[in-house]
């Protein structure tokens, strides 16, 4: 276990050099990320990958939020490598998983940012988890077509491939593997709050498909588009921390330096508690973010509890994080220079991206309901 704790340690502090010399800009160039081997982490050995886990991932999706670095490789790895591993395998899934490795695909998954679980999960949509996919496939005489949109795709004009959850003819979810230059589709950006995120809509329109480029979920998965959110949404969760980390000690730094009435501001009872209640959130969310991390995304009850749990702690917690490290900074947080609007706004968009922290509390109540019987009313009450 140490050895792997410092392994850990290790993969954090190479992540955060790496991400430091990114600039003001935050905007760090892909080759960068491909020659550190980010892409092939979680990828299986036999396909060019490091084999590591999840956790292992959850580590860099920290740090990239730490830095609020422009990047695609939280969407393309949390939604496009784990879409990619969620299919059942052919040559030409293989061939996508390699070139990711290699560094010459970039892998997107088109899930809206806005999208909230349907009410009911399985009840509501059975097979889906109440993940509904706003694509269509119909079946034709040289292979498939699909048509839908998606609004709100988190780096979509990134992609180079486009893994695309669509209905199928029998009422499945398949995952359609799309060129974005393919002719019917159209991405569209979509300007954010944030400026460091890239959101976009995707249209396809009776787009011809090879019947290779359509591959159903494995079976042993539990719901593969369920999966596939929970997988996004956690990755926001990880970004969301890293926002508080980093503001948690940009705040206590500047709190221990700056001077009010001839001693540092730090010292003042309310900015210490004020302190305190950032750690207190950051680690509760951090032990909510690691318990879900270490839960195998399989789209099944116990990874949706995981994961509700940590989106809506983390993404509530790293708003409230942000907002005291503006009125720590004084008259300098509120400033264009300070940088600290760039954390604001990055929270802010964390905790609206896959559920806001109210709609997975919602979620994660309306599994327990009706598990306990209701207390019976005493006569004439």
């Amino acid at each position: 276990m140490s050895e792997f704790t410092e392994f850990h340690d290790e993969l954090r502090t190479v992540a955060r050099e790496l991400l430091g010399k990114c600039g003001a800009a935050g905007r760090i160039d892909w080759p960068v990320l491909v020659r550190a081997g980010w892409p092939g982490l979680e990828v299986a050995e036999e396909y060019g990958g490091a084999g590591a886990g999840l956790a292992e991932v959850g580590i860099l999706l920290e740090e990239v939020g730490r830095a609020v670095a422009r990047t695609a490789y939280p969407s393309m790895t949390a939604a496009g490598i784990g879409a990619l591993a969620l299919l059942e395998p052919n040559a030409h899934r293989d061939a996508v998983l390699r070139e990711t490795v290699a560094g010459i695909a970039i892998p997107i998954a088109v899930l809206e940012g806005n999208m909230v679980p349907a009410a009911g999960g399985e009840t509501a949509c059975a097979g889906t988890g109440g993940i509904v996919p706003t694509f269509r496939i119909i079946q034709t005489i040289e292979g498939f077509e699909i048509s839908g949109n998606a609004d709100f795709v988190p780096d979509a004009a990134a992609a180079t491939t486009l893994l695309i959850p669509a209905r199928a003819p029998d009422g499945a979810v398949w995952v359609a593997v799309v060129a974005p230059g393919a002719p019917g589709v159209r991405i569209e950006d979509r300007p954010v709050v944030d400026e460091t995120r890239s959101l976009g809509r995707v249209t396809a329109q009776r787009v011809g498909l090879a019947p290779e480029a359509v591959r159903p979920f494995r079976a042993g998965i539990g719901c593969g588009p369920r999966a596939l959110y929970d997988r996004a949404a956690l990755a926001v969760a990880c970004d969301s921390l890293g926002v508080g980390a980093a503001m948690l000690d940009a705040t206590v730094e500047y709190v221990r330096v700056r001077e009010q009435f001839g001693r540092p501001v730090g010292s003042f009872q309310a900015v210490k508690h004020a302190c305190a209640d950032m750690l207190v959130d950051l680690t509760v969310a951090r032990r909510l973010v690691s318990d879900a991390l270490a839960v195998p995304m399989d789209g099944t009850a116990p990874a949706r509890r995981a994961v509700s749990a940590a989106k809506a702690c983390a993404g509530a917690a790293g708003v409230r994080i942000a907002g005291k490290a503006v009125q720590l900074h004084g008259g300098i947080g509120y400033t264009w220079e300070s940088g600290i609007h760039r954390y604001l706004k990055r929270a802010t968009l964390d905790r609206a991206l896959f559920g806001t922290p109210a709609d997975h509390r919602r979620e994660f109540a309306d599994r327990y309901r009706g598990e306990w019987p209701v207390p019976a009313r005493p006569v004439g009450a």
